[in-house]
């Protein structure tokens, strides 16, 4: 007789337990990771690379599930396929009503891509899974140029290691977390594209001259594409509503914070505003602004504080035993309520590395992620810096005011953007 033992099974962490409740066809939860290679991708060899891949990843082999009081994770049977690339970025990965992977692999021309659902991992963490995929791979095309086989990454993480609730590992109790109540934020509006189609808008542009920008400015890259950022969103604020400040959420990886090599979320997120109302309104001026906001809670104590706070939640008894049904609507609101505070987002993923001998043949890496705003999200390769716009807005004019910005700053860019049906 078969024995049926249970599947291992495991928490969603901190972070991931907004999402499920929060998924809908505006705005998925899925972000995109792209690698675009010097040559075209074979999809079997790819395939080949992902078979492996998924064994040093074991929360990739999951399914999200409900219990009685919380999501949860469990190792399914199920296994990954590579596919040429044929449906809007982005789309649902998530579904409550079947069971399925949470995260794809396609190619498409010289580009492979990895799309992720949120609740399984953070950029950091994903930008991890995609490195690891992309190196197997270009050691199974140029086996004559990497005789030895895989070469080291900088990331030898356990399989333990790489599962670790590391918010859990942080927690030091809920201690109060001083903040002002935050104003509505003024919002973006316009049309919006057919069926809330993800329309992107990328630049790609020298690393080195941003760089060289912002140390101008004194200011690091971040806070000067915030500044760069805030202006050409108050570009275009009906001057009724200025008195609305524009506020940036901001994600923070907290491994730079707190020592982590966790493969699923580690982030928290604090946001930055200007009121055009009552300040000065200036490029300098916002530049400023913004660089003091950055350093003032940019430390492992503020943002420790943040963690605790959000954490507190899922230790209090109280709300451990309302059932998930319960949890979902108060979920929901507490979303609702916070994206009224928010204008836009910006991520930066950082600078991207590979192992020696692998940089020729890769082009550049490129993030992007669903959103029902504007999203502006930055990574490096070499000296290819790659910034993508991301809305379901069928408008430009943010983006375009944007990047003018940085042409008249003497940055030169080269930019490209999705082609939606009927444009």
């Amino acid at each position: 007789m078969k024995s049926h033992q249970p599947a291992p099974w495991s928490r969603l962490d901190n972070a991931a337990k907004i999402f499920p409740p929060t998924s809908d066809r505006e705005d998925t939860k899925v972000f995109r990771f792209a690698c675009e290679l010097s040559e075209e991708v074979d999809p079997a060899l790819l395939q080949q690379a992902l078979d492996r891949t998924v064994e040093d990843f074991p929360l990739y082999l999951s399914v999200i599930k409900k219990g009685m009081f919380w999501y949860y994770f469990e190792r399914s049977n199920l296994r990954p396929t590579v596919h040429l690339e044929c449906k809007p970025p982005c789309s649902p990965l998530y579904d409550g009503n079947r069971k399925g992977l949470l995260f794809e692999v396609t190619c498409y021309k010289r580009r492979i891509s990895l799309e992720v659902y949120h609740a399984l991992s953070d950029g950091t963490g994903a930008l991890q899974f995609l490195r690891t995929l992309v190196a197997r791979y270009l050691v199974l095309r140029h086996p004559e140029r990497f005789p030895e086989g895989m070469p080291p990454l900088d990331y030898d993480a356990s399989g333990t290691q790489k599962m670790d609730d590391s918010f859990q590992k942080y927690y030091g109790g809920a201690k109060r977390y001083r903040k002002d109540p935050a104003p509505h934020a003024f919002r973006l509006r316009g049309e919006k594209t057919e069926d809330y189609r993800l329309k992107v808008v990328s630049g790609v542009m020298s690393a080195s001259s941003v760089l060289k920008v912002a140390h101008s400015c004194g200011a690091t890259l971040t806070v000067l594409l915030a500044a760069v950022l805030i202006e050409a969103i108050h570009g275009e604020m009906p001057l009724r509503e200025e008195g609305r400040p524009v506020v940036l959420t901001v994600p923070v990886n907290l491994r730079s914070y707190f020592p982590s090599a966790s493969a699923r979320n580690f982030f928290g997120i604090f946001n930055v505003g200007y009121n055009f109302k009552k300040q000065p309104g200036t490029f300098e001026d916002i530049l400023s602004h913004v660089g003091g906001y950055f350093k003032r809670e940019l430390t492992a104590e503020r943002l420790a504080l943040r963690m605790n706070e959000l954490a507190a939640l899922e230790h209090n008894l109280i709300a451990r035993a309302v059932p998930l049904a319960f949890k979902d609507v108060s979920l929901r609101i507490a979303n609702r309520l916070s994206e009224r505070g928010i204008t836009a987002a910006l991520s930066n993923v950082g600078r991207i590395s590979m192992p020696a001998g692998m940089e020729e043949y890769i082009r550049l890496f490129d993030v992007f992620t669903s959103t029902n705003r504007l999203q502006l999200c930055l990574c490096s390769f070499g000296d290819r810096l790659v910034l993508s716009f991301s809305s379901t807005f069928a408008g430009v004019d943010v983006q375009r005011r944007f990047f003018r910005r940085l042409a008249q700053l003497g940055i030169d860019i080269e930019i490209t953007t999705n082609q939606l049906d009927g444009q």
